[in-house]
């Protein structure tokens, strides 16, 4: 089996539940003759039902492309299938698509939407994506950060923990990541992770709302809530944050 990619089998798991047999035993055996390095064979299963979009033969039709294993090494086709998967919503796919966009494999590198499909697949729970986009975060980039706190801002796969979340908030936060800054903010607002600090609040959530983060609704409610002093500290903090921060 891959290094890298894994083969599944879990359309199959659903789709003999549901009765369809014949899909589920064309998915398993696939998986049966991959596991036994007869790839061609797995190959005529996982191509037929990866065209009539099956998540899971996309996913794997996808890793054998990636690796070479029974077809001519490809990273084109891989991220074709991958995507295929992902857009479907297959956690292993977008960890798939993920991957290939970190490594610049047969699309340019971007950090950005590999921080995005990351946490797509993260978000279900995929454990490699958990690990990929956590490592990704602890390397510095800043969408990583910002869907890292996500995931802890609301137990989406993994534990939720609201300090866990204003630690990574404030980390893409200060590296001018917008959502960063109004997450924090909002965190702040709620008092969740932190203590609860209108001024805090206003400022970050002000700083990414100017560059694009549309939280007008927000901030009025929120002064509507404060003293013309607390208002007149937010806008200085405000100041501070968009010098130090934008």
């Amino acid at each position: 089996m891959s290094a890298l990619f894994r083969v599944v089998v879990l359309t199959a798991l659903l789709m003999a539940a549901l009765g369809a047999q014949a899909w589920a035993a064309d998915l398993q055996a696939g998986v049966e003759a991959y596991d036994r390095g007869d790839y061609a064979a797995a190959l005529r299963e996982f191509r037929p039902l990866a065209e009539q979009d099956d998540g899971d033969a996309q996913y794997n039709l996808g890793a054998m492309y990636a690796e070479g294993r029974g077809v001519p090494q490809d990273d084109g086709e891989a991220v074709r299938w991958f995507r295929r998967a992902a857009e479907q919503g297959h956690a292993l796919g977008q960890y798939g698509l993920g991957f290939m966009y970190a490594n610049g494999r047969g699309v340019p590198r971007n950090d950005a939407e590999a921080a995005k499909w990351y946490y797509m697949a993260a978000e279900q729970g995929e454990p490699a994506a958990q690990n990929a986009l956590r490592k990704a975060a602890e390397r510095g980039n800043a969408e990583a950060q910002y869907h890292l706190g996500v995931l802890y801002r609301w137990g989406y796969g993994v534990p939720q923990d609201h300090r866990e979340a204003v630690k990574w908030f404030r980390k893409a936060a200060e590296q001018g990541d917008i959502h960063g800054q109004s997450s924090l903010g909002f965190m702040y607002a709620g008092g969740l992770g932190v203590p609860k600090d209108t001024v805090q609040a206003h400022a970050w959530i002000t700083i990414g709302d100017a560059q694009g983060a549309d939280a007008d609704i927000a901030l009025e409610v929120m002064r509507s809530q404060m003293s013309r002093e607390e208002i007149a500290r937010a806008r200085q903090l405000a100041r501070q944050y968009w010098n130090a921060y934008v």
